[in-house]
């Protein structure tokens, strides 16, 4: 896959860039991924460095500084929670949250997945709200307070509202057979899901980008925009 940083970016000031993170590009070195956003960021400027990270899969608002300064600058944005991230999802199940806070402690295991654990676990908390409900799916805003690993994924899981196609946390694909009536598939062809990635998307951005607070917004991929669009149609 051949990627054009300045394709990506959605906001450049002094300080900082914001760019749409594409699914499938991990954020930073992966030694399972050929090509990752902090290599492609340096060189198009070997001074960007990426603030923080998103998971693989996960598309959006990633915040990248120009300089060093920026980059400190926004660690202790990240360290004081003052930077606002807010993510949409598409869960399965209908869920009708309406401010409705997580809180519960989580536990990243050797594995590479993640679960509540009141123990041994750290501190996290998820907010989440309903911004649509279709036939049997729900479109979830989500707000981290902490940046836990998997953190919204747990803890939807954790209310029975895990992320379509999100198979570590047992969330069921999606395929346009499930909502369309009288679907027909071509014959001797195997039915894809609508979405081949866990349905999470890093909807903004809100930070002090050392001139002024702002807020960044990145529109949904192509993937997100049609499962949406494609639920909406078929909603009842």
């Amino acid at each position: 896959m051949k990627i054009n940083f300045k394709d990506l970016i959605v906001y450049e000031g002094d300080h900082y860039i914001v760019i749409n993170k594409p699914p499938f590009v991990a954020s930073l070195a992966d030694r399972n991924a050929p090509v990752n956003i902090q290599q492609l960021a340096k060189a198009y400027d070997e001074n960007l460095s990426v603030c923080h990270r998103l998971d693989k899969d996960t598309s959006g608002c990633l915040l990248i500084a120009k300089n060093a300064d920026a980059y400190r600058h926004a660690s202790i944005q990240f360290e004081k929670r003052t930077i606002k991230k807010v993510y949409h999802a598409v869960s399965n199940g209908l869920h009708e949250f309406r401010a409705h806070q997580v809180d519960a402690p989580i536990l990243a295991l050797p594995n590479g997945t993640a679960k509540v654990d009141r123990r041994e676990g750290k501190a996290a908390q998820t907010v989440f709200t309903t911004q649509e409900t279709y036939r049997n799916h729900s479109l979830i805003e989500c707000m981290p307070v902490t940046g836990r690993m998997h953190q919204i994924r747990v803890h939807l899981a954790m209310e029975k509202a895990p992320l379509v196609h999100d198979e570590l946390y047992r969330g069921a694909s999606l395929f346009l057979s499930q909502i369309k009536r009288n679907f027909k598939l071509k014959k001797d062809t195997d039915e894809r899901p609508l979405i081949k990635r866990f349905a999470l998307h890093a909807m903004s951005l809100r930070f002090d980008n050392m001139v002024e607070p702002i807020l960044v917004e990145a529109p949904y991929p192509k993937d997100f925009a049609v499962l949406v669009k494609q639920l909406r149609k078929y909603k009842f």
